[in-house]
């Protein structure tokens, strides 16, 4: 029998990726996408398979011997493409779904780690992977942290632990996605403008544990028993916080020693001191990350081998040079408050503080409670300097358009014992491509400040 059409909606890393795993599957491909324009890189991809772009619209043609869509994350649900493939009885799902799908079908002994939540997903899950490949497991982790999970597949071994970072708009197009192991770390108010509401948010993180079997487990914050009260599925309840969890998890002491528990006992693992990664944030995330590489095999030796040597994430509050006793830290990622207000209650102080970039219309003024006592000097810089300027003026600051002035201004004013932050709680479009871009030109800037 003929198999119809499957239609690629988004042609970013997940369209793409699926496109080009259904392609060499042998079936019928259409990616079709929003911008009126490909770039030269997607358009000589889509040729290397075959497949069809159709570019500035989603022609409801496209469903006309259609078996099945697939959403790119970016792509909402509500689409009227979308919705018109549901009303013709045409299955919708994303590539999250279509990876585990295949997957599964592989029947190769490998399993699934899958981490959601608002703050700490992407460092959870890349810590996550380093346990396991301490322990010498082969481990990948790869979902909405940057490469997907129908790419990561790709020549990957048998008995692979696939820690996959699932976000919200993921988990609203999954169906039997399932996960050996599944943790919600947190929740704050983040995509109301797709979710809606702050319940409907926590309703879709939730998904991640609704497949779940007995066998598995289930591993949510003792701060917040939302997640705990929501979720569907038959996974083992496991929890992680600051208190012992009254069954199987981990926690903090009051001595910052980090406890596993499990089935055998309390184990003793580091003490935070021995973290590479900064702040009470990170202490949570290390907590989580060794409750899922326990479950995905990891032996307490390499857990505890594998949290002293974890560097973090890149632009992720990373130190990146110090000079005269004083440090500086990119945190290039922190592209909102609650990022940046993370990255301040991570470090001691005195802080010089660079805020600025693309302006996304939220207002700066809760930095100023957090800033109490730690702040040295703040650096303004890029389009955002009017807000920044109306909200945290009262403050002692530095106003520097251009990048490149503003972290040498800051550089400057740092003394011993200070800590120079670049933790901007803007986008970076004004000035760079990306985040990343940011990130790199800020630490090649420390780098021949530090060398002199």
């Amino acid at each position: 029998m003929r198999m119809g059409r499957i239609v690629v909606v988004g042609a970013g890393r997940s369209g793409l990726g699926a496109a080009e795993h259904l392609a060499r599957a042998g079936r019928d491909v259409v990616v079709t996408e929003s911008r009126p324009k490909p770039d030269a890189h997607t358009v000589a991809r889509l040729a290397e398979l075959s497949v069809l772009g159709v570019w500035g619209s989603h022609p409801l043609t496209l469903l006309d011997g259609c078996d099945e869509v697939v959403l790119s994350p970016g792509v909402p649900p509500s689409l009227p493409f979308a919705q018109e493939a549901a009303a013709r009885g045409i299955p919708v799902i994303g590539e999250l779904e279509l990876a585990h799908r295949a997957l599964r079908a592989r029947k190769d002994g490998s399993i699934v780690l899958a981490v959601t939540g608002t703050n700490g997903k992407s460092t959870t899950t890349d810590l996550t992977a380093h346990l396991l490949k301490t322990a010498e497991l082969p481990a990948v982790a790869c979902g909405n942290l940057g490469t997907p999970l129908i790419t990561a597949m790709e020549g990957a071994k048998p008995a692979t632990v696939y820690v996959v970072e699932c976000s919200s708009y993921q988990l609203e197009t999954v169906r039997e996605f399932h996960a050996e192991a599944a943790a919600a770390l947190n929740l704050t108010p983040d995509h109301l403008a797709r979710h809606g509401t702050l319940e409907a948010y926590r309703a879709v993180k939730a998904r991640i544990f609704e497949r779940q079997v007995p066998d598995d487990l289930r591993l949510t914050p003792l701060a917040d028993p939302g997640f705990e009260a929501l979720a569907t599925g038959e996974g083992r309840s496991a929890r992680f916080g600051w208190t012992c969890p009254p069954g199987p998890g981990a926690w903090c002491d009051e001595h910052g020693t980090l406890w596993l528990v499990d089935e055998w006992g309390e184990h003793p693992l580091v003490n935070r001191s021995q973290l590479l990664i900064p702040g009470d944030h990170n202490v949570e995330n290390a907590l989580a990350a060794a409750v899922l590489a326990g479950h995905g095999g990891a032996d307490l030796d390499a857990i505890r081998a594998g949290l002293r040597t974890y560097p973090g994430l890149a632009h992720r509050i990373v130190l990146c040079g110090e000079r005269g006793g004083v440090k500086a830290y990119n945190d290039s990622k922190g592209t909102n408050i609650d990022a940046t207000l993370t990255a301040i209650r991570a470090l001691p102080g005195p802080l010089v503080l660079l805020l600025g970039g693309q302006d996304k219309g939220s207002s700066y003024a809760p930095l100023a409670h957090a800033l109490e006592g730690k702040l040295r000097h703040l650096v303004f810089l890029g389009e955002a300097i009017p807000q920044l300027e109306r909200d945290l003026g009262d403050l002692p600051h530095t106003t520097l358009q251009p990048f490149d002035e503003a972290v040498a201004a800051a550089l400057a004013l740092g003394r011993d014992g200070d800590q120079v932050l670049l933790s901007p709680a803007c986008a970076s479009f004004d000035q760079f491509r990306d985040f990343e871009q940011r990130g790199e030109r800020f630490e090649a800037l420390v780098r021949d400040w530090a060398g002199r």
